[in-house]
């Protein structure tokens, strides 16, 4: 009896947990010509893709002719130099499901090379994102703008809280300054 009510819980646990997985709500629009272009980071969960950024992290999405999204990551590193990696993204389920790799692209056959990216959260004006994936292991929120007033980031937060993410771990991006980011 033990056994088969233990059984009965942990199934219940995971498929509540599958259900979680499931449930991430995307933006119900996503415009690729107004979203490409540049955005900087503003803050992230932890990866091991971005050990090395210490700082100043951007992303420029510039759409391409066969309906692919090319993408540019770059980042400061601790000792001052640039890094950067090229990847491609494509929508895989409008109206904001995206895949991206950062592989070569004569993987891209392979599924494992490619990550979901999903709009989950979307200024009217696509002045910021937040970006996220269904594990929820994958967080960012980007703006166009270095900078974003702490209530709307506060608001940002709670809004992917309630989607299921634990947020505790959220890093914030250190950037450069507004005047020195324009130069």
């Amino acid at each position: 009896m033990r056994i088969a009510l233990l059984t009965i819980l942990a199934a219940a646990v995971l498929t509540a947990a599958e259900a979680n997985l499931q449930n991430l709500k995307t933006v119900p629009e996503l415009d690729l010509d107004r979203y490409a272009g540049r955005w900087f980071e503003l803050a992230r969960l932890p990866n091991k893709y971005q050990d090395k950024c210490a700082g100043e992290v951007t992303a420029t999405y510039r759409l391409q002719r066969d309906g692919r999204i090319e993408v540019v990551n770059e980042c400061s590193t601790a000792d001052g130099d640039t890094m950067s990696v090229v990847g491609a993204a494509k929508m895989v389920e409008p109206p904001s499901k995206l895949k991206v790799r950062f592989a070569p692209a004569w993987l891209s056959f392979l599924p494992m090379v490619w990550g979901d990216y999903w709009v989950i959260d979307l200024a009217e004006d696509y002045s910021w994102a937040a970006v996220g994936e269904p594990s929820r292991e994958f967080f960012w929120i980007l703006s166009r703008d270095p900078r974003l007033p702490e209530e709307t980031i506060q608001a940002i937060i709670e809004r992917a809280e309630a989607q299921g993410y634990d947020l505790a771990p959220l890093t914030r991006t250190r950037q450069k300054s507004a005047a020195a980011v324009s130069e």
